[in-house]
């Protein structure tokens, strides 16, 4: 797999911090891509870390998770049953903006002088924190000091602390506060069909707008989809400076401008209550007065409430959700885990603030950090995500398996439109409905509803929640066989068997294909999981399983087709390489020229038009390699090690969530060297910009692959058949190298693996039934620990 890292800024200034991404410098040259490494987000609210001042800015995004704009698909050549309608998130109102005049001087950072910055994503506190000492052009020293926070506890707030102090001098100064509307989308670049869609005029459009005091309420609707977005800011200032206050609103735009002879020494702080409400159902009256019960509440607790509770809500997520590399003793090593445990803890804080209040929507692709596939939700949520969260935080996994089945309907209105029985989910989308415009990368891969059962499957097994399975998934997974049994045939030619055809697997660089082989593999397991969980439901609840049968029209023939379909499943093998061939025509397509590609020539997509890659054998994303992954248990070390080795050196790393899994497959075959190569590629994905594109919004799902290197890859986590089991890696004789917290079944079980041994704690709980290898374990609280050898080899993933 080739990698192409792009981002090195000098490590003077973006110096390692366990807890923190620290910038020292601005430097301009990276400002795109540390918009989107300072975001913060709730998984409802996010805002890009551009500067408070209004600029300068590379992409200046302020997003609702599901509040999107509809237009009207066009197609050069119109067919049946092609989208009709897209789906693109709306850049809301812009209410972080604080402007600074010293002696009518603008604080600009691009030309200001600085005497010293410190910039930090603060993934303890939750906060955006950055201090800079500038000195005006009258050689006034002013300190500036501010702290952005958007609240996970209250999802709809947001807040700034600000304060200013001339420190050598008396000033005038004046601060002005501002909320801007309709600013533009995201610019797209025609020519990367990962971007944004850019609208020619207003998005936004205006309802209703007033202040009352240093209080501003702007309310504006989209004028197609009928979302409507009410946006509210109030202030508090407190300084013994004497100060006066104008206040300016206008239907997109409002401003408080406090003007202070400041003092030397004498502290101005701001504290400034941003407030979004969405709704497409009540009225703007009804809207705003939602906005202002919520900022009343901010602004009688105050900035301090809010940080302490921003702090408590982290406490508890990192005791659930930490991953801890080695304390090594060597200093260089030392240093370098350090960089290692922050790329650990970016990657989940960023998974975090991707989908910790995301109760009504799932999580888009770059979460809420940027613009990029328009807010759309694809199968990354199902496969990469949500694997950390049932693991970590069940009740977010609840949720976003809810917005799944939620959209149900527009499901099964699909799989109507393209001639089917039962339910065919969205390859991308917002609202539910397919909005994916190219057919051949997007709805052709059917596998999407196969990707969602196994992410039921794995939640319901667990966290033991039964009545999920019961009363939303059993019925998900009876519409998903439906369209499975619906789709396949028995096929004369490959001896009766059942077959797939003209559909795509992950790997977008061959499409429409027959016998997907990831395609029919996770098929396969959703018949059985769907005819099991009919069976079984059926026999422990009676009245539930006529409820099915109301919903469904379910009839029990089905069951038993289902399950022939899949005993009978047409799985694609090459005897004389033993290998799993990507799909029936992988093997008779010549190789890509990769000696000939040049390495500014990736991700190939940009360069070469989809023939010239569909017609090859080269691999954007080893989906073999991941199905072999998420089914372990199928495939045995020799298969998993002959498959890994024939894909690897065909596959390009143009897609994100390759690294993760190769480095996962190339741990459970012993390849030592690939393992930490691939995984560091994954940790690194986005702090060193590995794909290029970091500019554009994290790669949320390869943050959640990430934590699966970590602890199925390193850790040797096991969960294929409902059982809990560890084969953990040996490392270097240098301390404990690994350390993650499980919750499985409502208990939190710790795992630290060092050189020789593992140690299970079960941390909270009564008791849990878990195995070391082949071995049984019982913890309890009476006798919490168990110790035991490692027998894996792996080495420290640092290089």
């Amino acid at each position: 797999m080739l990698h192409h890292e792009r981002l090195r800024p000098p490590s003077r200034d973006y110096p390692a911090d366990e807890w923190n991404v620290v910038e020292k410098r601005f430097h301009p040259e990276f400002q795109a891509q540390m918009e989107t490494i300072m975001a913060l987000g709730n998984g409802y609210l996010g805002i890009r870390g551009c500067p408070e001042e209004g600029g300068p800015n590379a992409e200046n995004s302020t997003l609702i998770n599901g509040f999107y704009q509809t237009w009207p698909i066009v197609y050069g050549e119109q067919a049946y049953g092609f989208a009709e309608t897209g789906q693109t998130i709306v850049n809301q109102t812009d209410s972080k903006i604080i402007k600074l005049f010293v002696d009518d001087e603008p604080f600009w950072l691009p030309n200001a002088t600085l005497l010293s910055f410190d910039r930090r994503l603060n993934m303890k506190a939750g906060t955006l924190d950055r201090e800079i000492l500038w000195e005006t052009p009258g050689n006034k020293q002013v300190s500036i000091r501010s702290r952005r926070l958007i609240s996970f506890t209250s999802r709809h707030v947001a807040a700034i602390s600000y304060c200013i102090t001339v420190l050598n001098a008396d000033a005038f100064v004046a601060i002005s506060s501002e909320m801007a509307t309709n600013g533009p989308n995201a610019p797209a670049d025609s020519t990367d069909p990962r971007q944004t869609r850019a609208f020619a005029g207003r998005v936004l459009h205006p309802e209703t707008s007033y202040s009352k005091d240093r209080r501003i309420v702007l309310c504006h609707a989209t004028e197609k989809g009928h979302l409507m977005v009410a946006c509210g800011t109030d202030h508090l200032l407190e300084t013994t400076c004497p100060y006066a206050t104008k206040v300016l609103h206008e239907a997109d735009f409002g401003q408080v401008v406090f003007t202070l002879e400041a003092r030397s020494g004498v502290p101005i702080q701001l504290a400034k209550f941003m407030v979004y409400h969405t709704s497409r159902r009540v009225s703007a009256d009804e809207l705003c007065g939602r906005v202002e019960l919520t900022i009343d509440r901010a602004m009688a607790q105050g900035f301090g409430h809010l940080l302490t509770e921003q702090e408590r809500y982290l406490d508890d997520f990192w005791q659930r959700s930490d991953v801890r590399v080695g304390r090594i003793r060597e200093e260089r090593v030392r240093r370098t885990t350090v960089e290692i445990q922050q790329a650990v803890r970016f990657n989940l804080y960023q998974i975090l603030q991707a989908s910790a209040r995301a109760e009504h929507t799932g999580v888009p692709a770059k979460g809420l950090t940027g613009q990029a596939y328009e807010g759309h939700y694809f199968w990354d949520t199902e496969i990469y995500l949500l694997p950390f969260l049932t693991y970590t935080s069940p009740a977010i996994a609840r949720r976003l398996l809810m917005f799944r089945y939620r959209t149900l309907p527009e499901a099964r209105s699909r799989a109507r439109q393209l001639g089917h029985r039962g339910a065919m989910f969205p390859w991308r989308t917002i609202n539910g409905e397919e909005a994916s415009a190219y057919y051949a990368a997007g709805t052709a891969q059917y596998h999407i509803n196969a990707d969602i059962m196994y992410a039921l499957r794995k939640y319901v097994l667990a966290t033991g929640d039964e009545a999920f399975l019961w009363n939303y998934g059993a019925e998900m997974l009876v519409e998903t066989a439906r369209l499975w049994r619906d789709l396949g045939f028995y096929s004369a030619a490959k001896g009766g068997r059942f077959c797939i055809n003209a559909v795509t697997g992950p790997d977008e660089y061959n499409t429409v294909v027959n016998n997907n082989a990831f395609t029919n593999l996770m098929a396969r397991e959703n018949l059985r999981y769907a005819a099991r969980t009919v069976v079984a439901l059926r026999a422990a609840n009676p009245e539930v399983y006529a409820a099915l049968v109301d919903n469904t029209g379910l009839e029990l023939s089905e069951v038993d087709e289902w399950t022939r379909a899949a005993d009978l499943m047409y799985v694609p093998y090459d005897e004389n390489r033993q290998i799993i061939p990507q799909d029936d025509s992988f093997l008779d397509r010549e190789p890509w020229d990769f000696a000939g590609t040049p390495n500014d020539r990736y991700p190939l997509l940009l360069f070469y038009h989809p023939l010239n890659i569909y017609r090859k054998q080269v691999v954007k994303q080893a989906d073999v390699i991941l199905a072999m992954f998420l089914l372990g248990n199928a495939f045995s070390v020799e298969e998993k090690k002959r498959n890994f080795y024939f894909y690897d050196p065909l596959t390009t790393g143009d897609s994100s969530l390759s690294s993760c899994v190769e480095a996962i497959v190339a741990a459970q075959v012993g390849d030592v060297e690939k393992a930490i190569r691939y995984g560091m590629a994954a940790l690194l994905m986005d702090l060193a910009d590995v794909g290029g594109n970091v500019k554009d919004g994290c790669h949320i799902a390869s943050m959640g692959g990430a934590w699966m290197m970590l602890t199925y890859g390193l850790g040797g986590m096991q969960d294929d058949d409902g059982k809990l089991a560890f084969w953990p890696r040996r490392g270097p004789d240098d301390g404990v190298i690994l350390r993650f917290p499980v919750t499985y079944r409502g208990q939190v079980l710790d795992v630290a693996i060092d050189s020789e041994r593992v140690e299970y704690t079960l941390r909270a709980g009564e008791a849990l039934t878990i195995h070391h290898e082949t071995e049984e374990l019982h913890l309890t609280r009476e006798s919490p620990s168990a110790i035991r050898p490692v027998s894996g080899i792996v080495s420290h993933p640092i290089d």
